[in-house]
């Protein structure tokens, strides 16, 4: 009797780890995917039928609202006074907007504390035809259920999504230590969501929803917390999530193309072609005799005897990694990627609206030419993440302290290290960020904090005169970690480098100046605002 019962029992057992391990369920595209840790196991059209619990997902609705709305609300202040202030900040902090999204505080949402008025978000959202669920303000809770299918419908017309996407980025690089970042580097963006379990109260369900980073919508639900969710299936999510181009490829990158090198002449043909904008195949006649084709899909313009090219910043990222090295193998590729979007973070200047940066081995060389499909891929899979905390620096072949070594990457990459490590050997200091947000935390300058406070008295009169200004109560001076310095409205921080130059003093000046301004076009007047800094410090 004892050996048939052991043979059930080892027959049992593959059903019984199958039913802890329940598949993750995928709504994207139009279908549901059923995915294992590892693989796509099945795929059927995605039903009305299919329902999840909106959880933490609300939250994403209120935020398009917020933002699409204009609102100026106040920052959460955690005052110790509520557990769900976990979720938040801690007691005597605040929290703003974007982190609050990231963070999933809820406390900053709750419509009561905001004002939203059941009407006008009725009206909102009927205007974008949303369901009963979007449309009832006291509906939209943790625990209501809605359809899948309705859910990325939403998503796919909701206001502010640019922002939400670029915002959500920090989910996926907080998640699971950092891994779910190396599977799937930038091109989930999303909210997570959890709740108690449809058939057990006591467990737990969870998920993410939000886009990929080409704007599609996405769903995702399983077994277990949203974290769990993330950090045991990234490697399913990563052979399903496409490689797309983003549809904001990012601000424009002005390069001076072969800025070291004088240039003779530019032919198109037989034909001497005079300044304007480039279309086509041409040859480039340097002074010192050497001559380059180029191609120019109309982003290229030859200003007397110079020639620019204006650029999405992804496409600069694929231009340098075409021209510096090569698109395989690919995670040695993936790293340099980052380190080059990196290095036009802390290396480039504004120009207007652009980045501006020369096209030099001083610099970064850029390949005269749109870049290939697998130089894009590899743009497109890192879109938006960059490096925090080191300078950044690479080369060919010649490692050393905050520095890349293309070789020593490729020898990396073959030996089988993702390009997350390889990362972490050239710069140990650094950490995987997202590029509107290279500073995750504020390092505290109290000296100049302190300085500050002191001079403002001193300033008031004069500055009360100002058309525009409004004080400031509450801000913070953080320490710089690199490029220039700015100031980060939503949170009212200055980043700066310290107090102890008269430079560091106005730059503090400066960007306070902004921050007092930020009501007012003054604000946003360069000239106006470095003027009446120097007037302060110097007169």
């Amino acid at each position: 009797m004892t050996r048939p019962l052991v043979w059930l029992l080892l027959c049992l057992l593959p059903a019984l780890a199958t039913a802890q391990d329940e598949p993750l369920r995928l709504g994207f595209k139009g279908e549901l995917l059923s995915l294992s840790r590892t693989q796509v196991m099945s795929r059927e059209p995605l039903s009305a039928d299919v329902q999840t619990p909106l959880g933490s997902l609300w939250k994403l609705f209120v935020y398009g609202w917020l933002v699409d709305t204009g609102a100026r609300e106040s920052a959460y202040e955690c005052r110790g006074q509520s557990k769900e202030e976990v979720y938040c900040c801690t007691a005597g902090g605040k929290i703003g907007r974007d982190q609050a999204l990231v963070k999933s505080c809820g406390l900053y949402f709750e419509p009561a504390r905001l004002g939203i008025d059941k009407g006008d978000w009725r009206t909102y959202w009927q205007a974008r035809q949303g369901p009963e669920w979007l449309l009832n303000l006291p509906l939209l809770q943790p625990a209501t259920r809605v359809p899948v299918v309705e859910l990325l419908r939403m998503l796919a017309v909701m206001p502010a999504q640019d922002q939400a996407r670029r915002v959500l980025l920090d989910v996926v690089l907080n998640a699971a230590d950092g891994n779910v970042v190396g599977e799937l580097g930038g091109r989930l963006r999303v909210k997570t969501w959890s709740w108690l379990g449809d058939q057990d109260p006591s467990s737990r369900q969870g998920g993410f929803a939000g886009w990929t980073v080409d704007g599609t919508p996405i769903w995702a639900g399983g077994r277990g917390t949203s974290q769990m969710v993330l950090r045991n299936y990234g490697a399913a999510l990563a052979s399903v999530v496409p490689v797309e181009w983003p549809v904001d490829a990012g601000r424009c990158v002005e390069v001076g193309l072969f800025s070291r090198y004088p240039i003779g002449r530019v032919l198109a043909g037989d034909r001497v072609v005079s300044s304007g904008p480039l279309q086509g195949d041409y040859r480039v006649e340097f002074a010192n005799g050497n001559q380059l084709d180029i191609h120019s899909d109309g982003e290229l313009f030859l200003l007397k005897d110079k020639v620019v090219a204006r650029l999405d910043r992804e496409e600069y990222v694929a231009r340098v990694l075409q021209r510096e090295a090569k698109s395989e193998p690919a995670e040695a590729a993936k790293a340099l990627a980052i380190a080059i979007r990196t290095y036009l973070l802390q290396n480039a200047t504004r120009n207007g609206d652009c980045l501006s940066i020369d096209d030099s081995s001083s610099r970064q060389r850029v390949a005269p030419r749109p870049a290939t499909a697998e130089s894009r891929n590899i743009a497109a899979w890192t879109t938006d993440l960059v490096l925090a905390g080191s300078t950044v620096t690479y080369h060919s072949d010649q490692p050393g302290p905050d520095k890349l070594s293309w070789q020593q990457a490729v020898e990396q990459a073959n030996a089988g290290q993702r390009y997350d490590a390889i990362l972490l050997h050239a710069y140990p200091r650094a950490s995987l960020s997202r590029w509107d947000n290279p500073v995750a935390s504020c390092e505290a300058l109290p000296a100049a904090q302190d300085w500050l406070q002191t001079q403002r008295r001193g300033w008031r009169a004069r500055l009360e005169s100002e058309v525009g200004y409004n004080e400031v109560n509450t801000f913070a001076v953080c320490r710089l970690a690199f490029g220039r310095p700015y100031v980060d409205r939503e949170r009212q921080r200055i980043y700066v480098r310290g107090v102890l130059s008269l430079q560091d003093r106005l730059d503090l000046t400066h960007e306070y100046l902004h921050l007092a301004f930020e009501a007012h076009p003054n604000g946003q007047d360069e000239t106006y605002i470095e003027g009446l800094a120097r007037h302060l410090l110097l007169e």
